[in-house]
């Protein structure tokens, strides 16, 4: 790579890629310019963001040229794995949006290309990579605050803003499920703060509950972990009230050994202003911990992985495992959905 990463958007079927685009200029990359399918809602938004991007009509311009180090991916979540392989097997690191894939089967083809290639494949589970509060409970963990975590309790509830979702929100073969689309963000957290490697799914289970019209849509999830290092609970769905000024009321309560951390990620209902609310209780403490300051430094880390072929950021294998987990549980989920009567549950075959 040259002295500035440069980075180039393929797929802009998600808004998450103003995300994963702002985040990389803001720690010094440059943005060579954007492909993306026809003309996807947030692709307005990106425009606006950044008017004097160029828009290439075909993306082998872009994976071809040699001067490209990391492809940025948003593109409906069916498609992103195999446009990551192209990428990678043009020479390019990947930063996928989540999930980065929606099929064991593509899974596999995603270890086989990194093995091949040798380069680096990226989920930005933005749940903890742009959440500066888990950012300040990484660091209090790691500095032995609560002890040793033993459990994670991850709530991921969303808005379903029925009238700009696009038609492939709608098909489970599409977004891969609730467990493998909304969960991989928990499993992400579970896996990193317990230290662990690997896990156990203990239970999964999908539903439709309040949306029985829209027979693709899973819109609630559940799963029970269980490692040699902790347990975790997970539960996703898409039943935010309208009266929430935000998206979503995502929460992380990380039991430790000492202590305990709860973090109430974009919202507090209690009243207080504003976000990334972390509240600390150990020994010798009993207090809301002030997070502003602490950043996101995946991003910083990964342009780092980038140039020095390091695992800074997030290793390979874990990248891997959440994925595997996550379409694991949605599997036994899907499974277990089918065998049950159909009022108010998605089924495998949804």
């Amino acid at each position: 790579m040259t002295d500035k990463l440069r980075v180039a958007a393929i797929g802009l079927d998600h808004r998450h890629i103003y995300g994963q685009v702002g985040s990389m200029l803001d720690v010094g990359a440059e943005l060579v310019g954007y492909w993306t399918e026809g003309e996807p809602q947030p692709l307005a938004g990106f425009q606006k963001r950044l008017p004097e991007a160029p828009r290439f009509a075909d993306r082998r311009a872009l994976l071809e040229d040699p001067s490209v180090d990391l492809v940025l991916i948003a593109a409906i979540p069916a498609d992103r794995a195999a446009l990551a392989i192209e990428a990678m097997r043009h020479g390019k690191d990947v930063m996928t949006d989540k999930p980065g894939c929606t099929t064991l089967e593509q899974l596999a083809q995603l270890r086989e290309t990194v093995a091949e290639t040798g380069r680096i494949w990226s989920v930005d589970f933005s749940e903890r990579f742009e959440v500066a509060s888990v950012t300040r409970a990484a660091e209090l963990v790691q500095a032995g605050a609560i002890g040793r975590v033993v459990q994670t309790v991850g709530l991921g509830p969303h808005r379903l803003n029925r009238e700009t979702r696009p038609w492939w929100f709608w098909d489970r073969a599409q977004y891969g499920g609730v467990l493998t689309d909304i969960a991989s963000h928990q499993i992400d957290q579970f896996l990193y703060f317990t230290g662990s490697t690997d896990a156990e799914i203990a239970h999964a289970s999908v539903g439709n509950f309040a949306n029985p019209d829209d027979l693709g849509l899973q819109d609630f999830g559940e799963i029970v972990l269980r490692s040699d290092q902790g347990h975790g609970y997970i539960r996703v769905d898409w039943y935010t009230p309208d009266a929430l000024p935000t998206w979503g009321d995502g929460r992380l309560t990380i039991l430790g050994t000492e202590g305990t951390i709860e973090i109430r990620k974009y919202v507090d209902v209690a009243g207080a202003e504003g976000i990334d609310h972390l509240y600390l209780v150990n020994a010798t403490r009993c207090e809301k911990v002030d997070c502003s300051d602490a950043g996101y430094p995946y991003f910083a880390r990964l342009a780092a992985d980038v140039r020095d072929r390091t695992e800074t950021a997030m290793s390979q294998e874990h990248c891997f495992k959440v994925c595997e987990l996550g379409l694991l549980a949605q599997a036994m989920a899907d499974k277990d959905a089918a065998q049950r009567p159909q009022t108010g549950v998605s089924g495998a075959d949804a």
